[in-house]
């Protein structure tokens, strides 16, 4: 006798909820990294089964970087019987506001092996002249 319901069938597509199907509302977690180094900022996110393709790096005037994509749900056939679906799929976004010294215009992405690194140059903080200034009197 098993102690699980009879209608306990209901698929998992997204790891933010059962939705029965419903592939278009689901939503992916994209975990990220980010380092800043005196040189660059830069972000890893692993993004495991997904091509170049299916990823976009976007860069927006106000400082906003943006990293977004789709994983795609298999395809089911009527013959086929799922025994589970834990993988997720659907849309991500993640967006990052970066330092006023970032190079916007020099941004590079890579992707290897299911990690999108993407580089974002930066200029060197410049330190304030500081000038002493004699007290007279």
């Amino acid at each position: 006798m098993s102690m699980v319901p009879h209608n306990y069938s209901v698929r998992r597509n997204s790891i933010f909820g059962l939705l029965d199907g419903d592939e278009n509302s689901a939503i992916v977690s994209a975990r990220v990294d980010w380092r800043e180094t005196s040189q660059a900022h830069v972000f890893k996110a692993d993004l495991p089964g997904l091509r170049k393709e299916e990823v976009k790096v976007e860069i927006e005037d106000n400082r906003i970087l943006q990293i977004s994509g789709e994983r795609h749900a298999e395809t089911e056939e009527k013959n086929d019987t799922w025994h589970r679906v834990e993988r997720s799929s659907g849309k991500f976004v993640r967006r990052f506001r970066l330092t006023e010294n970032a190079k916007m215009d020099q941004v590079k992405a890579s992707m290897e092996h299911g990690v999108l690194t993407v580089t974002v140059p930066q200029e060197e903080v410049k330190k304030p002249d500081v000038k002493v200034t004699q007290i007279s009197g």
